[in-house]
């Protein structure tokens, strides 16, 4: 079987177990990417994030991950939800953290694929990687033809705006490789003028980690330095501020997973729920969400923060 008919079917596969993008790049030490990272880490966009710093060959190099791999398939899986919190004034959450944690739901498929693969093709060497290893996955689906990074650093489709989980599946198989196409970001900042805390550089394209909202709720371990205070527009877990204003995200369409459906009665707690929240009700409505990596500490810190305003 050729090369472009395996490309074919496992992408026709991809589709049918939910991702609604597929492309396919060589496994091949990334030059220009590693410029970039190493110059990022340098300047200490990172913030505490010192795992980032760690298996550096790895990230820059998926043939590292996978000896002998030949191709990285990148795939895309949907999550935007048109459901909104009912109380305008309560804490905000990620639409991405409204249900299932995505790690679980994403690696499930990518596993079925896998297993397809191998089946299909034989003794095929692989790994199958959902935000779990020292992945490029931005930069790798950049390569595969999944989008450009816009000028907010997330990837974003023309078709498909940027509300999509990333996956990738790193194999020996030798497949027909797609290739980047053109940034559509042109003239536009509002992803720029929109952020609070000025996460953006001014001409886009660089985020200073240790300043984005996402950052200061989830990945901040000690407390949320006073300087930012007033600034995080009730965000509480993540934030979507530079995807909310992005214009192609006006193609989003809502997701047909059950499992990313809204926890029940998530959207509809009030403000004064979300400031009273007791351990044992966090416990409950976040049992199997990607909000459980802030624990119950972490979220009433938040809260508390947004008090300070």
């Amino acid at each position: 079987m050729d090369k472009k008919l395996r490309s074919s079917l496992i992408k026709s596969k991809a589709s049918e177990l939910g991702f609604f993008l597929c492309g396919i790049s060589r496994a091949e030490h990334m030059d220009e990417e590693a410029a970039r990272l190493e110059a990022w880490l340098k300047k200490g966009l990172h913030g505490e994030m010192g795992y980032l710093e760690s298996h550096f060959d790895k990230r820059v190099d998926p043939s590292k991950l996978v000896p002998g791999a030949k191709s990285v398939i990148s795939l895309a899986y949907n999550y935007y939800n048109q459901e909104m919190q009912e109380d305008p004034s309560a804490p905000v959450i990620s639409m991405y953290a409204y249900g299932r944690d995505y790690h679980k739901v994403v690696r499930k498929k990518l596993d079925h694929l896998f297993d397809f693969i191998r089946q299909t093709y034989g003794d095929v060497t692989g790994r199958v990687f959902v935000d779990s290893a020292p992945v490029l996955e931005r930069d790798l689906a950049r390569r595969s033809g999944l989008g450009w990074i816009g000028k907010n650093t997330m990837l974003i489709h023309p078709k498909k705006g940027s509300y999509f989980f990333l996956g990738e599946v790193i194999c020996d198989l030798e497949l027909e490789y797609d290739g980047p196409i053109d940034d559509f970001c042109g003239t536009c900042t509002r992803c720029i003028d929109a952020c609070p805390t000025d996460a953006i550089a001014p001409q886009g394209y660089v985020m200073d980690g240790s300043s984005c909202i996402s950052y200061l709720t989830i990945e901040l371990r000690g407390e949320i330095p006073p300087r930012f205070e007033g600034l995080l527009q009730n965000r509480v877990f993540g934030c979507d501020i530079c995807q909310d204003v992005c214009p192609w995200n006006r193609f989003s369409v809502r997701h047909d997973e059950s499992q990313f459906k809204p926890v029940s009665g998530l959207l509809q707690m009030t403000r004064e729920e979300w400031m009273d929240l007791s351990e044992p009700v966090f416990t409950r409505m976040f049992e199997g969400s990607a909000v459980k990596r802030t624990k119950y500490e972490g979220l009433k810190r938040n809260l508390e923060f947004l008090k300070k305003k």
